[in-house]
Order: structure tokens, then C-alpha cells, then sequence
């Protein structure tokens, strides 16, 4: 985790200009769910909204986790990684958590700009949410470092099944619209998606209401999703290590 970010720290901008999209998202979206069914938490918009804002910048963050090993592999770089006593999930679970620190100084910064707006905020729920984000990021981060050994040199594939697999896991959370009115299809694919319960407990946390039944499924959603992501992605790691 400190050698990916050492690059982040040479070069700050970067966190700063990621944090353009979702800016964007809250001045030009966010006024638009305003008196949408489903949309309000406690009567404010902005509570269902900004958890779901930051759901969507660490999955953003973490599912492109493979684009940087891409780079390494044709440098040369990755396989000197190989060679080293490290251990095989250190690869994966250090790319994924050098994502997540960008993520909790931009979360900070939109929190901050949502407080004048009415967002209400629970500072121990919003804490919990945080790192339920991050073990969250854990797993989709090794997947994403899977896809990429998978794909090995070919760039337009990684990019193709990342932005085909992200788009629809986001849309089918209810990160940036409610889904009590979507049909029948639909809600069976809302039921399997994992990034839902995971944002209904975000909601749920930052609320500060602590739901049990909501935050313990979003728990278990997160950790099943890093269990088998980083099974996944250590046995694909030792695998390429091998050949």
C-alpha cells in the first residue's frame, strides 16, 4: 500500500481532479431527485444521495485497480514483484487500500460541502460506512487485479468487461436513482447484486439509525465479496508466478 501511494503523494492533483465527477454529480443531479419517490432519507435528499456518491467514487476507485498492474506488467515490474518474499495478498489487498485513502479525504470534502446543503450526518455511522467501503473495495479490487493477469497485455479487454461489469452493478444498487418502482426483472438482479446491500447500509450508518437487518446484509455482502475476491485473486497471483 505505501509504494501506490507513493505516486499520489509526489502528485496530489490527481485525488483532487477525481473529485471533479463527483462535484458535478451533486450540483447537477442531486437538485434533480428532489421530490422523487424513494429518494429521501429522514426527509432530506442529500442523505440518500451522498452515501451513494461515495459508494460510487470507491467502486470507480477500486475496480480500476488492475489498470495500474496492466502498466506494470508491460514495464517489466510486476514480475520483479514476483520474485520478492511479499506475500501474494499483500499485492492485492495493498493496490485496493491505497484507493480507499483518496476515497475517505474526498468523502471528507463532500461531506463538508453537503453539511450547508442539509445533510445530516452521524459521525460513528459515517466512520463504520467508511470502512465497510473499504472492505468492500478489498474485494472488488482483487477482482480487478485478476481481470487484469487474465487480460495480460490486452488493454481494451480489461476496459470493456471493467466499464460492462460497473455500470450495471451500479444503476442495479440504487446508488444514483431509487428502485421501489423498477419492474419485476429487475428487482431479482437488485436482490443479487451485493453493492446493494452495501449501499442501503451505507444509508442506513450515515443516518445514523443502525439498523441491524440493514447494516448487518450490507456487512455481509462486503466480506463475502472479499473473501472470495482475494481467494480468487491470490490463487490467479500465484498462478502467474508459476509461469
Amino acid at each position: 500500500m505505501v509504494r501506490e501511494l507513493r505516486p499520489t503523494v509526489r502528485d496530489p492533483f490527481t485525488v483532487i481532479f477525481s473529485l471533479v465527477q463527483p462535484l458535478i454529480l451533486l450540483a447537477l443531479f442531486g437538485p434533480l431527485l428532489d421530490g422523487v419517490p424513494g429518494a429521501t432519507e429522514g426527509g432530506n435528499v442529500w442523505n440518500w444521495f451522498i452515501p451513494g456518491v461515495l459508494a460510487m467514487i470507491a467502486i470507480f476507485g477500486t475496480s480500476m485497480t488492475g489498470s495500474n498492474l496492466l502498466a506494470e506488467m508491460q514495464q517489466g515490474s510486476h514480475e520483479r514483484m514476483l520474485v520478492t518474499p511479499l506475500s501474494r495478498s499483500a499485492l492485492l489487498i495493498g493496490r485496493a487500500l491505497k484507493e480507499m485513502v483518496p476515497l475517505a479525504a474526498q468523502a471528507v470534502v463532500i461531506v463538508l460541502i453537503g453539511l450547508p446543503l442539509g445533510f445530516g450526518l452521524n459521525l460513528l455511522g459515517a466512520a463504520i460506512g467508511i470502512v465497510l467501503l473499504g472492505v468492500f473495495g478489498i474485494g472488488l479490487g482483487a477482482f480487478s487485479y485478476t481481470l487484469a493477469l487474465a487480460c495480460k497485455e490486452q488493454d481494451w479487454v480489461f476496459w470493456t468487461v471493467q466499464q460492462t461489469m460497473m455500470f450495471p452493478m451500479l444503476i442495479l444498487s440504487g446508488t444514483m436513482l431509487p428502485l421501489d418502482g423498477a419492474p419485476t426483472w429487475m428487482r431479482v438482479l437488485v436482490d443479487v447484486n451485493p453493492l446493494a446491500y452495501v449501499v442501503d447500509a451505507e444509508r442506513t450508518l450515515f443516518a445514523g439509525e443502525f439498523d441491524g437487518a440493514t447494516i448487518g446484509a450490507g456487512v455481509l455482502a462486503a466480506f463475502l465479496v472479499a473473501v472470495v475476491g482475494i481467494g480468487v485473486g491470490v490463487r490467479a497471483v500465484s498462478s502467474a508466478s508459476r509461469r
